[in-house]
């Protein structure tokens, strides 16, 4: 018989981390060996299970799935990453195989496709959910720099120039400048609109 794949899971949300263990503690050649609800410890469950394939939430305490999985994919780069989430974003879909992510899956996905990309990204295979895939390509690639990012992230709870200037240790004018860039790139009216474009794009 061949090898149990050994599954760190990582999710917030216990009853959904739950839920999915049993799912696939139900298939004969996987076991779920680790589970954490936060994302800046998964590295540490990684290496302390020695597990095979971690499967990855976004939207996380302490680190977002998204940087989780590129420290993964720098500290223990023969780990195969699995992100899935509730948020089928082209943005995220993007920025999670920049991380270095083998499989992009949304969780209303049967649990036999997820059970299936646990195995695939295993033998080497990429895994992605084809409408995300196609929504990528029209997309197109984020327009936004770090920095404009950064400051729109900043600006989401409406903080004034002069207040996220002071939280990003720069002058007002930079601040100024960054979010009208930010504006025209994106094509909207103002810094509300941008903010809520990046993020429904997963952008930011």
């Amino acid at each position: 018989m061949s090898r149990t794949i050994k599954v760190l899971l990582a999710e917030d949300q216990s009853m959904v981390r739950e839920a999915l263990a049993a799912l696939l503690g139900l298939e004969e050649d996987i076991e779920v060996v680790a589970q954490v609800a936060r994302g800046d410890e998964v590295l540490a469950a990684a290496r302390a299970h020695e597990v095979d394939v971690a499967l990855l939430d976004i939207e996380m305490p302490g680190a977002t799935g998204i940087e989780a999985a590129a420290r993964l994919q720098r500290e223990l780069p023969a780990l195969k990453v699995v992100v899935l989430t509730t948020f089928g974003r082209p943005g995220y879909l993007r920025s999670a195989m920049e991380a270095g992510a083998a499989a992009f899956l949304v969780k209303d996905a049967p649990a036999s496709q997820l059970a299936e990309a646990v195995r695939k990204v295993l033998a080497g295979e990429r895994v992605i959910d084809p409408t995300l895939a196609a929504a990528a390509l029209a997309d197109g690639a984020n327009p936004l720099t770090e920095r404009e990012r950064e400051v729109l992230r900043a600006a989401a709870d409406g903080a004034t120039n002069a207040e996220l200037a002071a939280t990003l240790h720069l002058s007002q004018g930079t601040v100024r400048n960054y979010l009208s860039t930010a504006i025209q790139k994106l094509a909207v009216r103002n810094r509300a609109e941008a903010v809520r474009m990046a993020r429904e794009k997963g952008w930011l």
